[in-house]
């Protein structure tokens, strides 16, 4: 239970943040180096509980690399996207308030393909810092996992609106900066880069040789 309170912890910090930049905030707010500064320190504050996926994409992708117990899939989804459903509704209802909110209108093939490359870059990253061999017991996962959703939201958010989570997703369609009729794309798009992802990194790690002295 521990893992699916943290997972719910982490995921819902991460949709806050992304709510509260990205609904009637400030010029001087930059969403994406917030955003990705939550998941930074909440995959620091939880990754030894629960791996710190807060992403059912990570999920899927540390189950294929075989880093989590299939039995915890479906709870770990649970808890990520209640806790996106719960912090979007915080947001619209309490913190952000009568705040306009202007739902983004995202041309579907270049969207797609944003979301699946980001996704797949992230979980990419998930797994090689935090779960291969080589980079045990290191200390920057974190702070390499928040920097690729803070890259990823620089550099496509303006296309498909920058979730790379199917529980973000979840939660700017909940709060209206995303339409219902969009979701299934995120949904596609996130889930399929997290198992393109997870499948080259087996690929690419089952080949690597310990690094011997003569």
């Amino acid at each position: 239970m521990n893992k699916y309170i943290v997972e719910f912890i982490g995921t819902f910090f991460l949709v806050l943040t992304v709510g509260c930049t990205g609904i009637g905030a400030g010029a001087g707010v930059i969403a994406p180096l917030a955003i990705g500064a939550a998941l930074m320190v909440m995959v620091f504050a939880g990754g030894h509980i629960s791996g710190g996926h807060y992403n059912p994409a990570v999920t899927l992708g540390v189950l294929i690399r075989g880093k989590v117990k299939p039995s915890d899939v479906v709870p770990y989804w649970i808890a990520q996207f209640l806790a996106a459903a719960i912090a979007a509704f915080l947001v619209i209802k309490v913190l952000r308030v009568g705040a306009s909110v202007t739902a983004i209108a995202p041309k579907m093939g270049p969207a797609l393909l944003a979301e699946f490359l980001f996704t797949f870059a992230l979980v990419y990253v998930v797994l090689n810092t935090a779960t291969a061999e080589g980079t045990s017991g290191n200390s920057f996962y974190g702070l390499a996992i928040g920097m690729t959703v803070m890259t990823g939201a620089f550099a496509v958010g303006d296309i498909s609106g920058g979730a790379f989570n199917p529980a973000v997703a979840l939660g700017i369609t909940v709060m209206g900066i995303s339409s219902w009729n969009n979701i299934w794309m995120y949904l596609v798009a996130d889930l399929v880069g997290g198992v393109v992802a997870a499948i080259i990194f087996n690929m690419v790690n089952a080949q690597v040789s310990p690094i011997t002295s003569d």
